[in-house]
């Protein structure tokens, strides 16, 4: 009977555990146009080695969507940081402005 509880204890605490995952942010990370491709590419590899993924890549400007981890952020920010990148928080933009002097 103990090792039924002890197992019962034991799935619960992997369940929770699995459910505790790092909440994720959706950024656009853009870089200056002469950036080197190397530099992108190298902000693209981290972001999917640390869980997140890319959710658009821009051909007008130099930069990229995606949805991260907070922790990769720091090291985006450090790598690029000879070429001017700028991480933005992506959301949705509107001219209609609630709550605005009517």
């Amino acid at each position: 009977m103990k090792l039924v509880i002890s197992s019962l204890l034991l799935a619960l605490l992997a369940i929770f555990a699995a459910a505790a995952v790092e909440p994720k942010h959706q950024v656009i990370i853009s870089y200056p146009k002469d950036t080197p491709a190397s530099i992108m590419e190298d902000a693209k590899k981290a972001i999917i080695e640390a869980g997140g993924f890319i959710t658009h890549e821009y051909h007008l400007i130099t930069a990229i969507a995606a949805t991260v981890p907070a922790k990769i952020l720091d090291t985006i920010q450090a790598a690029g940081a000879g070429h001017n990148v700028l991480i933005e928080e992506d959301g949705e933009v509107s001219i209609n402005a609630h709550g605005a002097l009517n």
